[in-house]
């Protein structure tokens, strides 16, 4: 039985931060403030997936208050999101997922978010969809304040599984 889960994420721009997305690192003269990375899209991704399953938000699993996840790199997240897959007997199935942002430029980096996201999640990249848009400088993203990033998983459950 095919389950579909959405997973929506924000963070602001910090100054003296690397700036990770889609688990790789992009050039850009802030990154993002948050207790892990701040992997904007690997955290929208890990809701994505948790919420196909029936599970909590990521918050529930890597808590902000856990110093455990302090500068933790967010691929840990992944692979623990596809792990809860794994353990019910599921499979996922793909991922879409869309950043949006109005500075850095988000294109060139795409396909290597694509192979870093497969990797952490154990999916064929061909089976992640990651794509950027911009805010047309409305709001706190077309401000260049934050960066926001959304996600859909599909995951293939047993019928078992589907009715716990």
């Amino acid at each position: 039985m095919i389950h579909v889960g959405i997973g929506y994420d924000v963070h602001p721009f910090a100054e003296g931060r690397k700036l990770v997305l889609g688990g790789v690192e992009i050039p850009h003269s802030r990154g993002l403030a948050g207790h892990s990375d701040a992997d904007a899209l690997a955290h929208a991704i890990t809701d994505a997936i948790l919420g196909a399953l029936g599970e909590p938000d990521i918050g529930h699993f890597f808590p902000n208050t856990d110093p455990r996840w302090k500068g933790a790199p967010s691929r840990v997240f992944l692979a623990e999101a596809a792990r809860q897959v794994e353990l019910r007997g599921g499979r996922l199935v793909n991922i879409d997922a869309s950043l949006i942002a109005e500075r850095p430029k988000i294109a060139p980096h795409l396909a290597a978010m694509k192979l870093a996201l497969g990797t952490a999640l154990g999916l064929d990249p061909r089976r992640v969809g990651v794509k950027a848009t911009t805010n047309e400088g409305l709001g706190f993203i077309g401000r260049e304040e934050g960066i926001a990033a959304m996600a859909v998983a599909s995951i293939d459950l047993p019928e078992l599984e589907a009715t716990r």
